[in-house]
């Protein structure tokens, strides 16, 4: 049975390559809202930070109906970080649409993100996005393409690939760059024509892969998958089993079925080979479970998700202030709530520590922890975190080899000294360096742990014009020790209220991160020190009171304003001997060892 009047793609691209707002224009072109209503830009980044952030963190699905043909679209994160979402989501579709900005041309996350799609022996639709722009290489970038689907190893169908050019935020599309286009017709042509339809026996016994989990308060867990064979039913007995045999089958009932329509999940009585849907009613259904028929228990193997790279220690917060400001600050609380994330994000890891307190949590990269951390600190909960560490391995002969990125790097030209000079002291190693304009490219094999703290450094010094992304490469040697941090903490001597006279005694010292009435504790990191060394600095301290005057000495002090730090600069800041204090309204770097002397000894001791 061939499923002519359905098709499921994927939109793939690396970060800012405009999928989103793509997926919106194919929204509004193919009738899913009302001529009068209102949509929101990014219309599919429906979580908060998402929108804040401008960045895709969980893959989505939406459809269109075009020509009587219903076409299921799969839009995807960017960040190499959120790649273990486009692995899965992959195995849910036929083809893939494969964006590329027409300025950047295909970047570290567009080359990992395409290797995965042509592992699966998925068609490609080549769509150069935002001809618009005034820097646009059109002539070129079919070119880089083709090189990039060649080092990949594409089949011969895969590298003749069609190629369209695009425009995702006026909604056009065409088959030349010398023609401009009028809408996205050309586009929804090509989806149909080249991408094939899916194909199955719905008479034989039910076949299908959970590859996405959601949860609802009301109905538990939701499995999402693709019928890869068979038909399911409203109230129907089913078998779940896993591929790897690590837990026994068991049987259960389909409580509710639903299909994406637009941007709403419609209930259905009923769906067969190819269509996507989203069951409830199943306990303990889990990431790579294939639900099956009852007399015929066949599982489907499941993509091998790529391992993490980065560990933290999530803790309970044991500092002064604890307990003020969070609803969840419990050990039990801080363990289900981790547990639960595991769930939904098959790249994570969460390891049971020595302490009943503290869980090793382990991920992609440092923004894939800092999201969870965002989440979770909204949700009310009170956590400490560790600095990120990198997770080391050992080949057969017991050499240790650690996880390698490759970076690339878009910066002014006059910027290129300063670059070339910090990732030397990061063990950064030059792999192609070429201009673009008045620009220079420059793409790096660097450890994962070089990375560490750079990002706010990199834009010091491009003058916030820089562009740097980063995706996984593989394991090599060790490449020996690398510096975290050049300088050093300010820390507070006693506990109180930060004072503008205590700030001003201290703003002299470093950059200062608090301002005045900021309530501080022994131990607390208040600034950054210049020098390597820390400094323990009292911002709590008033001026004496006397009755002598002096001209000029009451004079009302100039504080500099401080840094305000995000969670991501507090983990880049972040030394070996510091945690950072998570609540839902404050972020607070500290020392571990919060007694100044005590701290003194034990560094005198080491």
């Amino acid at each position: 049975m061939i499923r002519e009047d359905l098709r499921n793609v994927a939109i793939i691209a690396h970060v800012d390559h405009g999928k989103t707002t793509l997926v919106d224009e194919m929204l509004k072109q193919g009738g899913a809202f009302r001529e009068n209503q209102n949509v929101a830009e990014r219309v599919m980044d429906s979580n908060d930070i998402e929108r804040e952030r401008g960045i895709t963190i969980l893959a989505k699905n939406t459809s269109v109906c075009y020509n009587d043909i219903k076409i299921n679209i799969i839009d995807t994160p960017g960040h190499a970080d959120f790649g273990g979402e486009v692995e899965r989501v992959l195995k849910m579709v036929d083809g893939v649409i494969l964006l590329v900005d027409a300025a950047e041309g295909p970047m570290p996350q567009t080359r990992f993100v395409l290797s995965k799609a042509l592992e699966m022996g998925h068609k490609i639709i080549v769509v150069v996005n935002k001809i618009d722009r005034p820097d646009a290489r059109l002539d070129e970038i079919g070119d880089e393409v083709l090189e990039l689907l060649l080092e990949l190893d594409a089949n011969d169908e895969q590298l003749e690939s069609p190629l369209l050019f695009c425009s995702g935020r006026s909604g056009t599309a065409s088959l030349s760059q010398y023609e401009a286009g009028t809408d996205l017709k050309p586009l929804f042509d090509t989806i149909v024509n080249y991408i094939e339809p899916p194909k199955g026996n719905e008479e034989e016994p039910l076949q299908m892969l959970i590859s996405s989990i959601d949860y609802n308060e009301y109905v538990g867990r939701i499995g999402i998958g693709r019928i890869e064979r068979g038909s399911i039913k409203v109230n129907q007995q089913i078998s779940v089993c896993d591929y790897t045999e690590s837990k026994p089958s068991y049987n259960s009932k389909i409580v509710s079925l639903l299909q994406i329509q637009g941007l709403n999940r419609v209930p259905v009585q009923e769906a067969t080979v190819g269509d996507i849907v989203w069951i409830s009613g199943i306990e303990n259904i889990t990431i790579g479970d294939t639900i099956c028929d009852t007399e015929c228990k066949e599982p489907i193997p499941f993509v091998k998700i790529s391992e993490p790279t980065v560990e933290m220690t999530f803790a309970v917060n044991d500092s002064p202030f604890a307990g003020r400001e969070g609803k969840f600050v419990t050990s039990r609380q801080l363990r289900d709530r981790l547990f639960k994330e595991l769930l939904r994000d098959v790249s994570l890891r969460v390891n049971e520590t020595e302490s009943t307190d503290a869980f090793r949590v382990s991920g992609r990269g440092e923004m894939h922890l800092s999201i969870l951390i965002e989440n979770m600190r909204r949700e009310g909960y009170e956590l400490s975190v560790s600095t990120p560490r990198v997770l080391f391995r050992e080949d057969e002969n017991g050499k240790k080899l650690e996880p390698i990125e490759r970076l690339v790097i878009d910066v002014p030209e006059e910027s290129v000294g300063s670059v070339m000079e910090k990732m030397g002291s990061r063990k950064g190693e030059l792999v192609e360096m070429h201009p673009q304009g008045n620009r220079m490219r420059i793409e790096f094999l660097i450890p994962a742990r070089g990375l560490f703290g750079y990002k706010s450094e990199f834009l010091t010094d491009t003058k916030g014009e820089g562009i740097m992304s980063h995706v996984f490469e593989g394991y090599e040697p060790y490449k020996g020790d690398i510096d975290r941090r050049n300088t050093g903490s300010l820390v507070s001597f006693e506990t109180g209220e930060a004072v503008t006279y205590g700030l001003y005694n201290a703003q002299e010292r470093g950059q200062l991160f608090i301002t005045a009435g900021t309530p501080v504790y022994e131990g607390m990191i208040v600034g950054a020190s210049p020098k390597t060394d820390d400094l323990v600095v009292n911002v709590c301290k008033r001026k004496h009171l006397t009755n002598t005057r002096a001209s000029g000495s009451d004079d009302a002090l100039r504080l500099v304003p401080p840094r305000v730090l995000s969670l991501e600069d507090c983990l880049e800041f972040l030394a070996d001997d510091e945690l950072l204090e998570v609540t839902p309204e404050s972020l607070r770097i500290r020392k571990r060892i919060l007694n100044n002397s005590m701290r003194a000894k034990t560094k005198a001791k080491a």
